[in-house]
């Protein structure tokens, strides 16, 4: 655009120049035209970010997921136009051509076992990562089962001929080589008992198709291939999956991944939310053996609600809204006083976010949090602020808690009932037998302690001269240095600790674990703003956080109905 009009300036610059020559009215309207012309060409791109109709996604693809994948991209692209170039290949298989094209402009990968999208995430190769559904692996033979095989030591026989998954190649075969490890037949695991055995009379190969295709044709009696794999039409109706208990425990999760070669993220996360949503590409996992996760309802354009407390403005606004623009969603942020926003709760009574109760919230101090808990997952602290005596510079007026109670003392503190800082300070001074002081000197002619609805509210009262002291939090103070000092107050009580929690009525979880997980990275921007940072970077809550975090699979209260409840 900018070209645009510079040229255009230049044209009608040059038409004074040659007199006679140039028509200033033909320039202006071919200035204008140039114009219209850039707008209409950059209204078709659909901005940063975003797949107009017509363009291209390119998607890696785990080859045993291939048949659902496909039916859900040939339906993505007929409702909005965008189409999924899809590339097969084993998990592992894929991820090292995605190391080896790390500088190309491949947008998608989704692995029959989220070890590969992790490990694509450590080596800084994507991004976001969105769960699909479980599956087991499964001994695979045919209907007739003509060597009677039941267990896994029956592919030890020696006129058994068994086709395996390469591990280094296929998610199946890392599976099956994870579990077996753990069993040991002699002086050795089961795994390299079958290792060897598949060696000498078997085949390993590159996919778990592959492996279905050679018990479907005879060249084997036996494969070990996913419980899902024999769900597919091609193989239903000849094949039938064996369970065993060496092949047990927990599921293999398909995930998905932005990768960071994509140049239209955006467009990539909008197809991973379709793909992943309950009411659109998870039917269709289920539909062919696969035990979809609880996913979010699929909305095009989703909007969640986001209480958060004020102290934390500072330090989430700017991750918010690059959150809001990378993922294409609409992110309405509400910050207020803790005891405004969990009355605002209770007025809806834990109801869903259609009534306005909020997807996700982030408390000022976990005091306020408790008292709606039952209303949220669990919660992981990502930060927390010291609580501070605050007076004007140069002061000498208030050195400890105890001088707030002081005649003549002009304080400022927050009201416990509206906002988080007012309910700490409360605590704070009645541990020091402070505070029925301090609220009999609020009573008295001629003192003045005046409250305050919000942290934001107090610094402002010491700046200005009209208090001569207030408790506040330590990341309030940061913009105003230059005019006050800070008194520590020594206190167990001394700090408020932020928790993040996601609503249990919310439609869009796995929307705001992203949004939690854009969080746990942001350690710069809390310690910006005056925070003690208790994540970990690039990591999910450990530690302060109860086992389940908000960017952990969904707790069990709110698991799958998939029947995974105890794996997920």
């Amino acid at each position: 655009m900018k070209s645009a009009l510079t040229n255009f300036h230049l044209s009608r610059h040059r038409s004074h120049q040659r007199s006679g020559r140039v028509n200033a009215l033909w320039a202006l309207l071919a200035g204008g035209l140039a114009v219209v012309g850039v707008s209409a060409f950059l209204l078709s791109k659909g901005g940063p970010g975003h797949a107009p109709e017509g363009q291209t996604l390119v998607m890696f693809c785990a080859a045993g997921i291939r048949v659902p994948v496909e039916k859900v991209a040939v339906e993505y692209e007929e409702k909005y136009g965008v189409h999924i170039e899809l590339q097969y290949g084993g998990s592992q298989t894929l991820l090292s051509q995605i190391k080896v094209d790390q500088h190309g402009t491949s947008d998608l990968f989704l692995a029959a076992d989220d070890f590969y999208t992790d490990k694509a995430h450590e080596d800084g190769l994507a991004k976001e990562t969105l769960s699909i559904a479980y599956m087991r692996p499964v001994i695979a033979v045919s209907k007739d089962n003509p060597k009677k095989i039941q267990a896994i030591r029956d592919l030890l026989k020696t006129d058994v001929r068994v086709s395996l998954g390469s591990p280094e190649q296929a998610a199946i075969g890392r599976a099956v080589q994870k579990r077996l490890k753990s069993h040991q037949v002699g002086d050795s695991d089961l795994w390299t008992k079958l290792e060897e055995h598949v060696t000498d009379v078997g085949v390993f190969k590159p996919t778990v198709n592959d492996v279905a295709n050679d018990v479907l044709i005879g060249a084997v009696d036996a494969g070990i291939v996913w419980d899902s794999t024999v769900a597919m039409p091609k193989y239903a109706e000849k094949l039938i999956g064996v369970p065993v208990d060496e092949l047990d425990g927990d599921p293999n999760l398909i995930s998905i991944c932005v990768l960071t070669s994509s140049q239209q993220p955006t467009a990539a996360l909008k197809f991973a939310r379709y793909l992943s949503a309950r009411d659109r590409g998870l039917p269709v996992f289920k539909k062919y053996g696969m035990r979809p996760v609880d996913g979010d309802i699929w909305v095009e354009n989703p909007e969640i609600t986001f209480y958060c407390g004020a102290i934390n403005r500072r330090a989430i606004a700017q991750i918010v809204d690059d959150f809001s623009i990378r993922e294409g969603v609409s992110v309405n942020t509400i910050y207020d006083g803790c005891g405004i926003l969990t009355g605002r709760m209770k007025t809806i009574d834990g109801q869903s976010p259609e009534l306005g109760f909020p997807d996700v919230y982030m408390a000022c101090d976990r005091y306020y949090l408790d008292n709606v808990k039952e209303w949220f997952q669990d919660d992981a602290n990502v930060s927390d602020a010291e609580i501070v005596i605050v007076v004007p510079k140069g002061s000498d007026k208030v050195k400890t808690p105890a001088d707030l109670i002081k005649p003549g003392i002009r304080v400022s503190i927050g009201q416990p009932e509206q906002c988080t800082i007012g309910a700490l300070t409360r605590r704070l001074l009645t541990d020091q037998g402070l505070y029925e002081k301090l609220k009999e000197k609020q009573k008295s002619d001629g003192e003045v302690v005046v409250e305050k609805s919000s942290s934001a509210l107090l610094i402002p009262d010491v700046v200005s001269g009209h208090a001569d002291a207030t408790v506040a939090y330590i990341t309030d103070t940061i913009a105003t240095r230059n005019d006050i000092d800070i008194i520590k107050i020594e206190s167990p009580l001394n700090m408020a600790i932020q928790p993040f929690s996601i609503a249990r009525t919310s439609v869009h979880k796995h929307l705001v674990r992203r949004l939690f997980t854009r969080v746990s990275e942001s350690k710069d921007s809390f310690e910006k703003a005056g925070f003690h940072f208790r994540l970990g970077v690039d990591q999910e809550a450990k530690g302060d956080a109860a086992e389940s975090s908000p960017a952990s699979t969904t707790p069990k209260a709110d698991a799958s109905s998939s029947s995974e409840t105890s794996e997920s």
